[in-house]
């Protein structure tokens, strides 16, 4: 039995609701972006595009998007490494297998999370 030492949020039910509040925090932000896209059509230019996005509002609704990202994709990755790199399925190595991919996910995504901060805020 695999035990969810590596998991978000330390339970199912607190890693179902964390992704799907991510995916509603993420598809909110698709709406947004993308009606603005929208609405500015052919005369959309840099500094209406920059000016947008440096608006306190979208600073810190792109933080929750990214945040949301992260979160989304760790909870995912992990059911799927939980789900088939297992010791049954992958022999004696599963276990190596499993951490293994878990501990470079986790680089990716806090990488990918420091990265979209300094973007946005740097």
């Amino acid at each position: 039995m695999v035990k969810a030492v590596t998991s978000f949020g330390r339970s199912g039910v607190a890693d179902w609701l964390i992704q799907r509040v991510s995916g509603v925090v993420l598809l909110a932000y698709l709406i947004v972006v993308g009606g603005y896209l929208v609405m500015n059509g052919s005369g959309l230019d840099y500094a209406t595009w920059k000016g947008f996005f440096d608006s306190t509002f979208m600073k810190v609704f792109s933080t929750a998007a990214v945040l949301s990202v992260v979160s989304h994709a760790w909870i995912g990755l992990w059911a799927v490494s939980t789900d088939y790199l297992t010791e049954r399925l992958m022999g004696g190595r599963g276990l190596v297998l499993r951490l293994a991919f878990q501990a470079a996910s986790a680089v990716v995504l806090f990488t990918y999370l420091v990265w979209g901060m300094k973007i946005l805020w740097g």
